[in-house]
C-alpha cells in the first residue's frame, strides 16, 4: 500500500512567497490551505504587532505552538507559518515527520523588496534597514531551512515555484 504525505509546511524568510505559493499549491492539489499567521490573528483577534508588542515573541511562539498542534492530523495540508516558525526545534516535531518541509529559498535582497510592496507589519523587521534585517534572520535561520527535503528558488514567477513543488511531490510519489 502506497502512503502519500498528508501534509506539506513552507518555510521560508518573511517576502519568500509562503502564504502565495501555499494558497496556489492548495488549489493545484485540491487541498485544505492554513496561514499560521491568519489563523493566530483569527483565534486572538489581534494583529501579529500587538501580539509581538504587548506579550513578547515568547508569547507568540507559544500561540504558533498550540495552532500547530491543533493541526497535527489533518490530512491534505498545506501549512505557511511565519518564518520564525522553524526555529522551535519542538513547534517543528509536532508536524514533522511525516509531514514534509519546503524550503522557499529568496535572497534577502527581493524579501526585502517583497515585504516593503507587501504593506503588512512585521514586528521582527522593524526600524533600521530592512535588507540587513532579513540577512540577519537568514543567518539565523539557515541551518534550520537547510534541513528541508526540498528546496525550491522562490524568486521565480508564483506558477514556477508552485509547479516546481507539485512536480516534486507527484515525482517523489508523495501525492496521487
Amino acid at each position: 500500500m502506497i502512503e502519500y504525505v498528508r501534509q506539506v509546511i513552507l518555510t521560508g524568510l518573511p517576502g519568500s512567497g509562503k502564504s502565495v505559493v501555499g494558497r496556489e499549491l492548495a488549489s493545484r492539489l485540491g487541498w485544505m490551505f492554513v496561514d499560521l499567521d491568519a489563523e493566530i490573528v483569527r483565534r486572538s483577534g489581534e494583529p501579529i504587532s500587538e501580539i509581538f508588542a504587548e506579550k513578547g515573541e515568547e508569547r507568540f511562539r507559544d500561540l504558533e505552538a498550540l495552532a500547530t498542534a491543533e493541526l497535527r492530523g489533518r490530512e491534505r495540508l498545506i501549512f505557511a507559518p511565519g518564518g520564525g516558525w522553524i526555529t522551535r526545534p519542538a513547534t517543528v516535531s509536532i508536524l514533522r515527520p511525516p509531514a514534509r518541509l519546503v524550503y522557499l529559498r529568496v535572497a534577502p535582497a527581493i524579501a526585502a523588496q517583497r515585504v516593503r510592496s507587501g504593506g503588512s507589519a512585521r514586528p521582527l523587521l522593524a526600524g533600521g534597514d530592512l535588507q540587513a534585517r532579513i540577512s540577519a534572520l537568514l543567518e539565523s535561520r539557515e541551518a534550520a531551512y537547510s534541513t528541508a527535503d526540498l528546496t525550491v528558488n522562490a524568486e521565480l514567477i508564483v506558477d514556477e515555484v508552485v509547479t516546481c513543488c507539485e512536480g516534486w511531490l507527484v515525482s517523489e510519489g508523495l501525492v496521487p
